[in-house]
């Protein structure tokens, strides 16, 4: 049986999944820190449940060449924070790119496919071999919206921080096309709500 394909991120109430000027020193943007509160520095149950149980689930990751060069910078990934906050997980990461680095710092576990979103999710399934898990989506803002759009994976989990930013990287910018998705679950703490959708 195929692995269900997640897409999963963390957005604002106006819909930004980071603040202004995203970069490999700041990779949430002027601001946009509190998108991650929940997963980061909450210490409520609901949201260490819902990071835990997301992470465990994970059998291999895709994600965008712009989120790469966060997690593979000096800033990023490292024994102690990673995929799934401090649980510092270590599935197996495809990158959606046209462009590969030549060098990178998390070794053999990232691989690059420069050939789109759904090719990279195929890559990313290849990966996971015989082994059990979701193949998730985890961003950035442009490779969510194109598995969700095109209508690639299966769900889609969105941590809804209660937060305005006014601007940043919109997940659903005008000109998206029409989806009806079907919301499964809606999990409420004080730092998220944690919401599954389900593709129609």
């Amino acid at each position: 049986m195929a692995p269900t394909r997640v897409a999963d991120i963390s957005m604002s109430l106006d819909g930004y999944v980071t603040g202004p000027a995203p970069g490999p020193a700041a990779g949430l943007g002027e601001g946009g820190e509190p998108l991650h509160t929940w997963a980061m520095a909450s210490d409520d149950a609901t949201d260490a449940e819902v990071l835990a149980s997301a992470t465990e689930a994970t059998g291999a990751v895709v994600m965008g060449r712009r989120l790469f060069d966060v997690v593979d910078g000096p800033q990023g990934w490292d024994d102690e924070v990673g995929y799934g906050a401090a649980h510092a997980a270590t599935p197996p990461v495809v990158v959606v790119t046209h462009d590969p680095p030549s060098t990178w710092r998390l070794g053999d576990r990232i691989t690059f496919a420069p050939d789109g979103v759904a090719a990279a999710l195929d890559q990313a399934e290849a990966r996971m071999g015989d082994g059990d898990g979701e193949v998730v989506v985890m961003g950035g803002g442009e490779v969510v919206r194109q598995a969700v759009e095109h209508g690639l994976v299966a769900q889609l989990r969105i941590h809804l921080a209660p937060i305005v930013l006014g601007g940043g990287t919109s997940l659903f910018p005008a000109g998206t096309a029409r989806r009806a998705l079907l919301p499964v679950e809606v999990r409420p703490t004080p730092h998220a709500t944690h919401i599954t959708y389900e593709l129609r």
